[in-house]
């Protein structure tokens, strides 16, 4: 009698197991099919609007509306400075810069860091137009660039800046940017 209730209490046991693995099973089994969906379907982030429309990042490609909003606040981030912000000014810059590229960057932001480091020049951008390519993720724009020295206007200078930027998922990174130098004519 003892025997036959030992018995029945491991068939239980057993029937309990199987059933509990059969359920973890189910569970990776759908675990596996989530993850799978999610890294396949298109994602989407809504972004609060802050110009003159709402926008949405899609793991399809950049907007033209999203990228002329990124290439105009990266622009003047990047061309407005003064002695007193340049600490910020190059930190915010590498901030938005893809990893591979952050060191190409860095260098060259460090070299205008210490020209301009301890004087008393600032530059501010004035844009005047911008042409954005959401294909090949490039952008331009063009605008007046003014140097002070102290309170006084030394330079005005009409020039054209580029951006290159890389899209990872639903990440829009600057990969370079730098003014456009337009040869000049052979006499």
């Amino acid at each position: 009698m003892d025997l036959n209730l030992h018995h029945r209490q491991a068939q239980q046991v057993l029937k309990q197991r199987n059933a509990l693995a059969i359920a973890v099973l189910v569970l990776i089994v759908l675990l596996v099919a989530t993850f799978s969906v999610a890294s396949t379907r298109e994602r989407e982030v809504v972004l609060m609007p802050i110009g003159r429309q709402s926008f949405t990042l899609s793991s399809k490609g950049v907007s033209r509306d999203y990228l002329e909003m990124v290439t105009r606040d990266t622009a003047l981030l990047a061309l407005n400075r003064s002695p007193e912000s340049l600490q910020y000014w190059m930190k915010s810059l590498l901030e938005i810069a893809e990893p591979q590229s952050r060191g190409a960057l860095k260098v060259s932001l460090l070299k205008i860091y210490q020209e301009q480091a301890g004087s008393q020049i600032s530059q501010f951008f004035t844009p005047d137009w911008m042409e954005v390519h959401p294909d090949s993720l490039v952008s331009e724009i063009g605008g007046t660039v003014h140097t002070m020295a102290a309170n006084k206007e030394v330079s005005v200078q009409h020039r054209t800046f580029r951006f290159a930027w890389s899209y990872n998922g639903i990440s829009l990174k600057l990969r370079s940017f730098g003014a456009i130098v337009k040869a000049e004519p052979k006499s």
